[in-house]
């Protein structure tokens, strides 16, 4: 996983190495990538859309919710994980999943150097916890019960409807956010709940 982390940075180029401009440097194992300049259109350039007018119209698509969760690794934090809409299945052989993260996510680096994830699928009444997941800086874990996944020993939430155990298998750039694909090495569903959904700025749940 590391080398892929590496393939990706060194791919994108840094300041220092020749690279382009605000991408980031060449991935220190052990040390979480400073953060890229995301500036995608040029200063003398006018975006096509404004993004008030992209979260608004984009906010039609309703999307189910997850928590993605990682192991602690080398240096002595704890496990990592935050919330997040962008997951989907990617493709059946070989097993992958994907999500996306904001290239200024401080989470990321920490799930990059675990190099696996677990996806939790959170229900209709787990809403609190998906905001538990989506305050930066406190302790999310605090109060939040939680066992190993078994491939990959990444935190799988208790009463989550399903969960998908994976590993890193490679990193893309996406404007201002990673695309981050998983190879699936475990998974579980309990058959039962409605999941939380998420539209317009809300939370909501399916209708009979």
């Amino acid at each position: 996983m590391a080398a892929t982390v590496v393939r990706y940075l060194r791919s994108a180029g840094s300041p220092t190495s020749g690279g382009r401009p605000g991408a980031p440097p060449d991935f220190v194992p052990g040390h979480p990538p400073s953060r890229p300049g995301l500036r995608a259109v040029g200063a003398d350039e006018r975006a096509p859309v404004s993004p008030a007018e992209f979260r608004a119209v984009l906010g039609n698509f309703a999307s189910g919710v997850t928590v993605i969760t990682a192991p602690p690794a080398d240096g002595g934090e704890g496990p990592a994980g935050f919330a997040c809409q962008s997951f989907a299945s990617l493709s059946l052989d070989p097993p992958l999943v994907t999500f996306m993260v904001a290239r200024t996510s401080a989470t990321w680096p920490r799930i990059a150097r675990a190099g696996v994830f677990c996806v939790n699928i959170l229900g209709a009444e787990q809403g609190g916890l998906c905001r538990a997941f989506a305050v930066s800086g406190a302790d999310k874990f605090a109060g939040v019960s939680h066992r190993p996944a078994p491939a990959t020993g990444s935190p799988r939430l208790d009463d989550v409807p399903a969960w998908i155990d994976c590993r890193i298998h490679a990193v893309h750039t996406g404007g201002d956010h990673l695309i981050v694909v998983g190879r699936v090495e475990a998974m579980g569903a309990a058959d039962e709940g409605d999941p939380l959904l998420f539209h317009k700025g809300r939370f909501a749940r399916l209708a009979d």
